[in-house]
């Protein structure tokens, strides 16, 4: 079962308990049910909402593609790149990248360090639009498909061809009951459209070198390109649920 970033559902549930005035110490048991141990985050939820912070934000950058982190020092660009995630806040500035590892024996741990950052225009986030971005995924998710069609080789066996249907029509995604249809059909298509990639790197098939390489190079873009769209969905849902824009 594949699953969304653990900031992807930060951000959302975060948002929906200060738009709702609820305890921000509900939001890690929602968000990441499966962490046994979760530290500096709800200090730091608490802080950006105690200073008029409405909407929590998430970036989900790599190496060498860093435009959707709000601007920062290179310790915090480092440490979110090797995370693959953050948090931000648009209004005051500011940085939240997880630190995983175990947690005893066999449990999971994510600390959260926080990091200045500079504030990042909200009218980027309110132009975002659920609509225009399922329309990039669907043209990504097209344009991928014909370039593995004209590369050849078989990125997925028929059991992940399965289990990816199976994921679409559903899954514990985690996300809050506040989001919209459009939303949450984007957010999840985009987080299964990724994984689905990535697990794709894996699954070469019987081809020969130059056609993995074409292949896996075909399946990275999509992955980045899934990752952006996913972002920039959440984004989308933050402000709609913080009240900046209307569901569109």
């Amino acid at each position: 079962m594949f699953e969304l970033p653990g900031s992807v559902r930060v951000a959302l549930w975060a948002t929906v308990v200060i738009g709702s005035g609820g305890d921000l110490a509900g939001v890690a048991p929602r968000a990441l049910p499966d962490v046994d141990h979760v530290a500096g985050l709800l200090d730091r939820l608490t802080l950006w909402r105690d200073l008029g912070e409405g909407a929590v934000l998430v970036a989900l950058p790599s190496a060498g593609h860093v435009a959707s982190l709000p601007r920062t020092d290179d310790e915090a660009r480092d440490a979110a790149v090797e995370a693959g995630e953050a948090l931000y806040v648009a209004g005051i500035g500011g940085v939240l990248v997880p630190e995983h590892s175990t947690y005893g024996s066999s449990g999971r741990r994510v600390d959260w360090h926080a990091f200045d950052a500079e504030p990042v225009p909200v009218h980027r986030v309110e132009a975002l639009s659920h609509r225009q971005l399922e329309r990039d995924l669907m043209e990504l998710v097209t344009t991928a498909r014909d370039d593995l069609e004209r590369v050849g080789g078989q990125p997925f066996a028929d059991s992940l061809a399965r289990e990816i249907a199976d994921n679409r029509l559903g899954g514990a995604w985690g996300l809050p009951d506040a989001l919209d249809d459009r939303a949450y059909r984007v957010i999840t298509l985009a987080g299964t459209v990724g994984a689905a990639a990535r697990i794709g790197t894996e699954h070469s098939g019987a081809i020969d070198a130059r056609t993995a390489a074409d292949r896996d190079a075909t399946l990275l873009a999509l992955a980045r390109g899934a990752d952006r769209l996913l972002a920039d969905a959440t984004n989308a849902a933050c402000a709609q649920l913080a009240g900046w824009v209307p569901a569109r």
